[in-house]
């Protein structure tokens, strides 16, 4: 009973401590995929019909404008950047849209939209960039092997990714500037597929982008996973109709974060408050097995199971509220 007053003053004076960590320490590489040069895109406007041939033509002109930013990618020199771009535009793939500038932009669907009776929007956390897009991708195509026909997963790249250690991955700031973005292709494969079941898969900071973007949703399902707080203190307070998930792994280091809020003078408000699997919270909490931060969706693992359920419509085992 003594230790409690020292509590909240310790999660301060950690918070504290990361937030100068993340300020102190200069992340390698940070500033330089914002600065890898690409053309401007092919102007597609939103996503109004998801018939296959439509779909075709898009993904067609999406692919080019990849092309076009390998090529500006080989001419900068960069050939992580290139590298990964041309694994992009590679036949077979699908990008709904793309924009390599400013660290790139893209939704790429893996699965068939055009008759998915399911759909899972995955929104990343910090450190996803074209640089590291491999990574997204392999967890897309995990999930919609996992789910099987009718269903189609979006890989949403839809803002500049915080470096993982750094002042930008402990505000709203990017979630903020990202959450009209999600919110505007949710209602889009909405009208598209009207009878559709669509989730928010967050992970990380991604949760803060699918918190900012809750109210009103007109998704099915929100998952936050790996999540170092939303920003919000319950569900109640995200207004949204969706059901809410919640779930961490047992080897995850987000466990660790101080889940307060705090307001730095002259900085910005640092932290996002109450951990979502927290009973106060009042999510419905899953089983996420005993991964890590990155193992979420790996093949064969427990999460991975129960998300698919989740997508599915299904009550995952052992969920609780």
């Amino acid at each position: 009973m003594a230790d409690r007053p020292r509590r909240p003053r310790l999660r301060r004076t950690l918070l504290a401590a990361l937030v100068t960590f993340a300020v102190a320490v200069p992340v390698s590489g940070a500033a330089r995929p914002d600065a890898v040069p690409a053309p401007a895109p092919t102007a597609l406007g939103p996503l109004r019909d998801a018939s296959p041939a439509a779909l075709a033509e898009r993904y067609a002109v999406s692919r080019r404008d990849i092309r076009a930013a390998g090529r500006a990618a080989d001419a900068h020199g960069d050939r992580t950047r290139a590298a990964s771009l041309r694994a992009m535009a590679a036949p077979g793939r699908q990008f709904l849209s793309f924009d390599g500038r400013d660290g790139g932009r893209s939704v790429e669907v893996v699965g068939e939209l055009s008759s998915a009776r399911r759909v899972a929007v995955l929104v990343p956390g910090a450190g996803v960039g074209l640089d590291a897009y491999g990574r997204l991708r392999r967890d897309a195509t995990a999930l919609r092997e996992e789910l099987g026909g009718g269903t189609a997963v979006l890989a949403w790249l839809g803002y500049r990714s915080p470096a993982t250690v750094s002042p930008a991955a402990l505000t709203t700031g990017r979630a903020d500037e990202a959450a009209p973005g999600l919110r505007a292709l949710v209602d889009e494969v909405r009208a598209v597929r009207p009878a559709a079941r669509i989730s928010l898969l967050c992970h990380s900071y991604g949760s803060v982008i699918c918190a900012r973007s809750a109210s009103g949703t007109a998704a099915d399902a929100l998952v936050l996973y790996g999540s170092p707080g939303v920003g919000a203190e319950s569900v109640a307070a995200l207004r949204t109709g969706a059901r809410v998930w919640a779930g961490r792994g047992g080897d995850d280091w987000i466990a660790r974060v101080p889940h307060v809020r705090v307001r730095v003078p002259f900085v910005a408000t640092v932290g996002f408050g109450t951990d979502p699997v927290a009973a106060r919270f009042g999510a419905e909490v899953f089983d996420a097995g005993d991964g890590g931060h990155s193992d979420y969706l790996l093949p064969g693992s427990r999460s991975l199971t129960n998300l698919a359920q989740i997508v599915a419509g299904a009550e995952p085992p052992g969920a609780s509220r």
